[in-house]
């Protein structure tokens, strides 16, 4: 099949339809997965008693290699064919999710969640810049209008779909249910998806690579690890030393580079830099929610596995209905107003929500969740079409790589820091008076694993400790996001310009495909 490349006109395929029918099955085996674990998180804490950290790895493992190989992940694809490295990763997607399925311990999971991690590194990048080469100005709005919806799907889908899936099978079956879908994938890119590269893009630099790997991983390590063995451990303080040394080593690197991965210089557009930053904030924060809220809802209310995915649609509807709702704002207001007012938003949902008691019930929850959801659609998708809008033409390509980066580092961070500030305070309030050693320190591990204990030892007290304690870190939480969002709120208010509204998808198409898809992602909460 002949390799199309982005300096050839774009011919009308017939199979071109079919062939996006291909990449959303593509988004759509990524989409449920961005989810789906969260709402497994504490069965499998259960099941194969991991603590708190173990979860936040299991969490954090995906998205650290995510992060660090997404962007020589689509040089890959530019160089070598888009279509082949689309399916390489769905296969290695599979692959991860065949053996975390089988995982009989934490390890496993965790190393197979990484795996998974290098599939969906590939998928992200590539699924998207394949359009250009597909589809004419005239018809790219509506293709990528339908692969955004197939990529926002998986939000709200991920957790009812688990949750369903836990109430009638195993935990592995949130992995299981990802093999038919890439097998699909996979499938459908070999018949109906031709190729398309780009020669002409820069190369893969492994060094580079292996700095942000190496200096992501150290950091997350240290940040999760520190809550047990303590701040000033030698290996913590050891591992944040290190990951210094290797984040400086690669900014100094990039920087010298005549065609870098991460272009840095773009960091000195104003609008670039703080509309990315108010980006990175709403991931952080978004992540570390996710993380915390399923046990709250499953381990403190007492909910069922589907029960739980069905309490977090108040947050993904809220979120969907601002992201789609910001346009119009922007267009009256400006970018700066909606972005700053968004993130006033996300502030005031996240201390409404550190109000919340062990008896508030479910009804509180979903009043603070909705505003949550309001706050970040109207903060995310201003902030992203911001940030891409203040790029020059021609480095459309390397800003939304270097914006989508640091999206994934902030929601790695926000796993590992507020998970990790939720388990010491758990720790800290859990009353463990009475009870041997050996079970203490099962019980002081996460709340999933004191209510086991509290079942065992038949312990009403130590419940009901559990459920106090797990709520109060909780709320500490909460306040942590809501002063980083006030923070951040008061950044943008004072330092974003005040642009109208971005040209629409249809006006950056004709101007610039690969800023037009990475629009339209952002539009799809991303």
């Amino acid at each position: 099949m002949a390799t199309v490349t982005h300096s050839q006109e774009v011919r009308r395929d017939p199979r071109r339809w079919w062939a996006l029918a291909a990449l959303v099955a593509s988004m759509l085996t990524l989409g449920f997965d961005t989810t789906i674990l969260n709402v497994a998180l504490p069965t499998m804490a259960g099941d194969l008693g991991a603590t708190t950290g173990q979860q936040q790895w299991m969490a954090d493992s995906y998205v650290i290699v995510f992060a660090a190989l997404m962007l020589p992940a689509g040089l890959l694809g530019d160089r070598f064919g888009r279509r082949r490295m689309l399916i390489t990763g769905l296969g290695i997607f599979l692959a991860g999710s065949v053996a975390g399925s089988l995982a009989g311990d934490v390890n496993w999971v965790i190393a197979a969640r990484a795996v998974m991690g290098v599939g969906g590194a590939l998928v992200t990048p590539l699924a998207m810049s394949v359009l250009p080469s597909l589809f004419g100005p005239d018809e790219r709005t509506k293709a990528v209008g339908i692969i955004s919806a197939a990529s926002s799907l998986g939000l709200p889908l991920g957790p009812i779909i688990g949750g369903w899936l836990l109430n009638h099978f195993w935990w592995g079956s949130v992995f299981l249910v990802n093999i038919p879908m890439a097998a699909i994938g996979i499938a459908a890119c070999v018949f109906l998806l031709p190729e398309t590269s780009d020669p002409a893009s820069p190369r893969v630099d492994a060094l580079s690579t292996a700095f942000t790997a190496a200096g992501l991983g150290s950091l997350i390590y240290a940040i999760i690890e520190a809550p047990s063995r303590g701040w000033g451990d030698p290996l913590i303080v050891g591992m944040l030393i290190g990951a210094t040394i290797l984040i400086a080593a690669l900014v100094l690197r990039e920087r010298r580079m005549e065609r870098p991965m991460l272009d840095m210089t773009l960091l000195r557009h104003r609008g670039f830099l703080f509309n990315s930053i108010a980006a990175t904030l709403v991931m952080f924060v978004l992540s570390g929610l996710l993380f915390v809220l399923p046990q709250y809802l499953q381990a403190v209310l007492g909910n069922d596995a589907l029960g739980t995915g069905v309490r977090l649609l108040p947050m993904m509807g809220g979120l969907i209905i601002a992201a789609r709702a910001a346009q119009p704002l922007v267009v009256k207001f400006g970018s700066r107003a909606v972005v700053t007012g968004g993130l006033v938003v996300l502030a005031f949902a996240a201390v409404l929500g550190s109000r919340t008691t062990v008896d508030s019930g479910y009804g509180f929850t979903a009043l603070w969740l909705s505003v949550t959801g309001f706050g970040f659609g109207f903060s995310i998708v201003p902030a992203m079409d911001g940030s891409l809008g203040a790029l020059p033409r021609d480095r459309a390509g390397s800003g939304s790589g270097l914006l989508m980066t640091m999206r994934q580092v902030g929601a790695a961070i926000g796993i590992a820091l507020l998970g990790s500030l939720l388990a010491s305070t758990f720790r800290d309030r859990l009353d463990v008076t009475g009870l041997p050693a050996k079970a203490a320190d099962t019980a002081g591990e996460s709340v999933v694993a004191a209510h086991i204990v509290g079942q065992r030892t038949g312990s009403a007290d130590l419940i009901a400790s559990a459920n106090s304690a797990y709520v109060h870190g909780m709320g500490l939480v909460l306040l942590v996001c809501g002063a980083a969002a006030l923070v951040t709120a008061l950044l943008a208010a004072a330092f974003l310009p005040n642009t109208p509204a971005a040209p629409t998808v249809q006006e950056r198409e004709e101007e610039d495909p690969a800023t037009a898809v990475a629009v339209a992602l952002a539009d799809a909460g991303q």
